[in-house]
């Protein structure tokens, strides 16, 4: 049967001051008063049934997501007792997802991507899912199309189609976030799609395909997945999962299968409009300019005000408070009731070397 997972378990410190360890960026809802998360769940309708739709998220998180999302239960939420990157997020949810449906194939999604328009992408999904059934080996992920050279987003390089599965094509190589001049080469190629960190996959064959290249994780997530739905699945949890080995699914399986015939690795190439809100400039893509190509955030009754001011967001969620900004040009300026961020939209990337000198108690 069709499963989907949604992994919501990152920090997003790129997102800061307003997203924290407390509140993460999934939770925030700064999207027009909704949250990533809400946002990304309501994606799954008409893509899996609701009793087969999970969240990976940190187990701190778990109170707060069944809150905003009754559709899940706390059955489909699990919960990582320690964040040890996307390769052990996914191989928890695979060893859940195949001891309690042998058969499964499962589709990963992310908790911070806005994807427009909808049909488009559940079409997009439902080749994929038809993918892995057709070949119980194949790894298959998304790619974008790519509209400018970015160097921020890993890319994906097709080769030859795939016959009867419009969209679909073999994957040659995956390739790191390149500099600018190689973007602009692979945007000029054609052959290159934006990484989306979304796939499709048996939840066995990605379990393989972890064994093959992390055997250490796979023996953990095994013995996890063994005392699942027991007494004892807490316990071999905390137990285990913290002392896998911390790396990407891209990194880790992807990158190494696109070279290995055991686990053919494919693509679906997705015309959407898709944006990774990974960082404020992304997150200022969220909103409609005024003239002067100024975007406001404000949550809850927050209050700002730009005078002379271009091409420069302020998110605010005080609503006692009063953002006044004045002849600033290029500008990101984020304040929340506990900390303010100022910076110059060119440097955002750099924020999480400013996240790591912030008092904890901030962070």
């Amino acid at each position: 049967m069709r499963h989907a997972m949604i992994m919501a378990g990152g920090a997003g410190t790129r997102l800061w001051p307003m997203s924290r360890q407390a509140m993460p960026k999934q939770l925030v809802p700064f999207i027009q008063g909704r949250s990533l998360l809400e946002i990304s769940a309501d994606r799954l309708e008409g893509i899996v049934p609701e009793d087969r739709r999970y969240i990976c998220t940190n187990e701190r998180y778990r109170e707060p997501i069944l809150s905003a999302l009754p559709g899940f239960n706390s059955d489909r939420l699990i919960g990582e007792p320690a964040l040890r990157d996307t390769v052990n997020a996914v191989g928890l949810a695979a060893g859940v997802i195949n001891k309690r449906d042998p058969d499964a194939v499962f589709a990963v999604f992310t908790a911070d991507h806005l994807i427009r328009p909808p049909d488009v992408f559940r079409r997009c999904v439902d080749t994929a899912f038809a993918l892995a059934e057709e070949n119980p080996a194949r790894l298959v992920t998304f790619s974008i199309r790519p509209t400018f050279p970015a160097t921020g987003y890993g890319y994906v390089q097709r080769s030859a189609p795939i016959d009867n599965h419009e969209g679909a094509f073999a994957v040659k190589r995956y390739v790191e976030k390149p500099d600018l001049e190689t973007a602009q080469r692979y945007l000029d190629s054609g052959d290159f799609g934006w990484n989306s960190g979304m796939f499709v996959w048996r939840a066995r064959t990605i379990l393989d395909a972890i064994g093959a290249y992390l055997p250490e994780s796979r023996a953990g997530l095994d013995r996890i997945a063994a005392a699942w739905d027991t007494p004892d699945q807490q316990r071999v949890l905390d137990e285990v999962y913290p002392t896998l080995p911390k790396t990407s699914v891209d990194y880790a399986v992807m990158e190494p299968a696109s070279a290995d015939d055991r686990f053919p690795v494919c693509t679906v190439l997705a015309d959407v409009d898709w944006l990774d809100v990974g960082s404020w400039p992304a997150f200022a893509d969220t909103i409609d300019p005024d003239k002067d190509g100024n975007r406001q955030s404000l949550i809850e009754g927050a209050q700002a005000t730009l005078c002379d001011c271009r091409d420069t967001l302020v998110a605010s969620s005080n609503p006692g408070h009063h953002v006044a900004v004045l002849g600033a040009d290029n500008l990101i300026i984020v304040h929340t009731p506990e900390a303010t961020l100022v910076m110059p939209r060119d440097h955002a990337e750099r924020l999480k070397d400013l996240h790591a000198k912030i008092p904890d108690l901030l962070r």
